[in-house]
């Protein structure tokens, strides 16, 4: 199964170092990142896992859930916590899945069908593919995939970039710009109309184009 934005996401249930869980259930009416990891014990996730942990109050500010995957048991994923707080600075705070039997992995399309269904005797090399990024949003709709190579660390500051882009574009008839940031201008986006735009933005916006519309971000 091929999977794209706007996709559900789709569900599982499976056992994490926190307990086991319904992932639809385990979202809630909030926004979710499941960020996958190819094997333990490799040297990228290891720093990721702990920035992650470090970011974990920001992205409880934003009512978003996270939620890490390694093609490995549970058991495994305990005895790794313990190397990143050590080496990081900063305890794994979020649930991590255990997905022995890969069937996670296949489930999100990061494994073949043919990829087998054990963990064991696999290496990082095998799983290279499971290193994505998945932001979903309330409605259980994937909102973004974001795929790495494993030599190539994530950049999850701009995964909360987009996360704040994502929230704020929901609530508003709005676009954000080539790196834009919190509290920066934004686009009024090509359906809103100037009439209905003169009653959201009684202050005004900046025309470059008909179709770009630039105006202070909406609070």
């Amino acid at each position: 199964m091929s999977l794209r934005i706007n996709d559900e996401a789709p569900n599982f249930t499976a056992e994490t170092t926190q307990g086991p869980i319904n992932f639809h259930e385990w979202i809630g009416n909030g926004w979710a990142i499941l960020f996958s990891h190819p094997k333990d014990f490799t040297p990228v996730c290891t720093t990721e896992l702990g920035y992650v942990a470090r970011l974990q109050p920001e992205f409880e500010k934003r009512n978003c859930k996270v939620i890490g995957l390694s093609v490995d048991p549970v058991t495994n994923h305990g005895k790794w916590a313990a190397d990143i707080e050590e080496t990081q600075g900063y305890a794994v705070n979020y649930p991590m899945i255990g997905d022995p039997e890969l069937s996670v992995a296949k489930l999100y399309d990061m494994l073949p069908a043919e990829a087998g269904t054990t963990s064991e005797g696999r290496t990082a090399a095998n799983n290279a593919t499971v290193r994505t990024v998945f932001i979903v949003g309330p409605d259980k709709k994937i909102k973004l995939m974001l795929i790495y190579p494993m030599t190539t660390g994530r950049n999850f500051d701009e995964v909360l970039r987009v996360l704040d882009s994502m929230q704020l574009t929901s609530a508003h008839k709005v676009a954000t710009p080539v790196n834009w940031k919190q509290g920066e201008d934004v686009i009024i986006v090509p359906a809103v109309s100037d009439e209905e735009a003169k009653q959201k933005y009684p202050n005004g916006w900046k025309t470059i184009k008909p179709y770009l519309r630039i105006v202070p971000q909406p609070e």
